[in-house]
């Protein structure tokens, strides 16, 4: 590796090596070779003058690309395309006045961002669904671990490990929805031309119009896809880069959420992401236990969403036909958003796969809050024994404040039970108060909300999604 020159951290610390080929210049570049030979294969079959010979040439060298001869070609001419159609042509001496024959630079260009975010979009629905799997599982196995729920970062009535987990998972399955529908309606250029009006083909094929309607079909069939874009100018609608960088803006901010709800659980101690045996957490607290991968899902999920931007910007400022202020941005917006994005989800994978939960200390801080939440319980018990129910509204109030003083003010630990249990008007004992104490009474329907969630709406989904199981993260730091 070089140390002179800068390298982007999302190669060198972020992305995986699988996404990192996808935006890679040998796929790039076999991508466009396969593209020609599309192109000249429908040709031929259309009736072009072209041969298998040729054909076949082409074919023989869509793999080993010339790079020296393509960059010493684009220093002269300074366009990348055509020093590729040379670099190509100087391999294939018999085919090259037939490669690119009445295409435009977009043809190989366009095709090939379609192709490259469609595949790059089937790794990340690959580790989406995983990290969907790995909270499946976590949910269902602290379904029915009691845990103080918080609104406001305020405490609140209690929910459970399992069922704070669904709501990370839901919107993730959300994610999924728009990754499935944009990856569904993913449409090549095709073959139109320089103003996208196939008028180079008019004059090929000498106007037989039933023969150029076969066109983009056929490479769209050639190339994997169902169709092509019905109408374009030189280019496909760059709407289509604004539809795909949403989808992983959509994914960044539900892992931030997640991210976030870990790193204040793990100040609280009750949960932890995974911690290595020799991993140093500060350079002057050796104590300390940051949750730095959490930190970091969050730190490169802000820049996916405020990446997401660059497309909707350009798409709403391309001119008629096409301008060329939209390659420069979409070289550096559209990579770096699914390399980011990559390395997101590998983090989320790493992280949910070894949460550590701490019930002890979830039951503490349970414990200490639960007293509050029981007054409607407490005050229910009472009235039952024959008191009234709006004097004994006011007096738990009462006895709350003094309570929450005695916490705040005094130090002390929550003493609203035995308050309670000194004043006549309840005629409870501190032995029945501390019956009422059992924290599955006040999670509701938390265990059930978890299993019709993951019976009826995720496990549908990882059962159809199966062939894409079984991946594990390997994160670089």
């Amino acid at each position: 590796m070089s140390t002179d020159v800068y390298q982007s951290p999302l190669s060198e610390r972020y992305a995986s090596k699988e996404m990192q080929y996808i935006f890679s210049q040998d796929m790039k570049f076999r991508t466009w070779r396969r593209l020609w030979i599309a192109l000249a294969e429908t040709e031929k079959e259309l009736g072009l003058p072209i041969t298998e010979e040729q054909i076949e040439e082409l074919k023989a060298h869509a793999e080993d690309i010339n790079y020296e001869v393509a960059k010493a070609r684009e220093k002269e001419v300074r366009h990348d395309v055509m020093s590729h159609v040379y670099a190509y042509g100087v391999q294939c001496p018999k085919a090259k006045g037939i490669i690119h024959l009445g295409a435009t630079s977009c043809y190989v260009g366009d095709n090939t961002d379609i192709i490259v975010m469609t595949e790059a979009l089937k790794l990340i629905k690959k580790k989406l669904v995983n990290v969907m799997s790995e909270l499946a599982d976590f949910a269902d196995k602290y379904k029915a671990q009691p845990t103080l729920a918080f609104t406001h970062f305020q405490p609140a009535q209690p929910t459970t490990v399992g069922k704070r987990a669904t709501l990370w998972l839901q919107e993730f399955s959300l994610d999924l929805e728009d990754l499935e529908h944009v990856l569904s309606t993913m449409k090549l250029l095709g073959s139109k031309g320089t103003t996208g009006t196939q008028a180079s083909f008019l004059e090929l094929f000498d106007g037989d119009q039933e023969k150029i309607d076969k066109i983009d079909p056929m490479i769209a069939e050639k190339m994997g896809f169902a169709e092509c874009y019905p109408v374009s100018g030189q280019t496909y609608s760059r709407k289509v880069d604004t539809r795909v960088l949403n989808v992983l803006a959509g994914i960044a901010a539900s892992a931030h959420k997640m991210s976030n709800d870990i790193r204040l659980l793990q100040h609280l101690k009750e949960v932890e992401e995974p911690f290595e045996k020799s991993q140093i957490g500060s350079s002057a607290m050796a104590y300390k236990r940051n949750p730095m991968r959490s930190e970091r899902i969050a730190s490169l999920s802000r820049y996916v969403m405020i990446d997401a931007l660059n497309p909707a910007i350009t798409s709403a400022t391309q001119w008629f036909e096409r301008t060329l202020d939209d390659s420069a941005n979409k070289r550096l917006s559209v990579p770096e958003g699914f390399l980011a994005t990559d390395g997101i989800l590998d983090l989320c994978l790493n992280v949910v796969d070894g949460l550590v939960v701490y019930p002890k200390v979830i039951e503490k801080r349970l414990m200490s809050e639960l007293p509050f939440m029981a007054t409607e319980n407490i005050m229910m018990d009472a009235v039952k024994a024959g008191g009234d129910r709006q004097e004994l509204h006011e007096r738990i109030r009462e006895l709350s404040m003094e309570a929450g003083r005695n916490v705040k003010v005094e130090g002390r630990e929550n003493n609203l039970l035995e308050l309670i249990a000194a004043d006549s008007a309840f005629n409870l004992s501190l032995e029945d108060l501390q019956k009422t104490m059992d924290p599955a009474k006040y999670v509701g329907r938390s265990k059930e909300q978890v299993d019709a969630f993951l019976e009826k709406v995720i496990r549908p989904i990882l059962e159809a999604n199966k062939e894409l199981l079984g991946v594990k993260a390997v994160i670089n730091v």
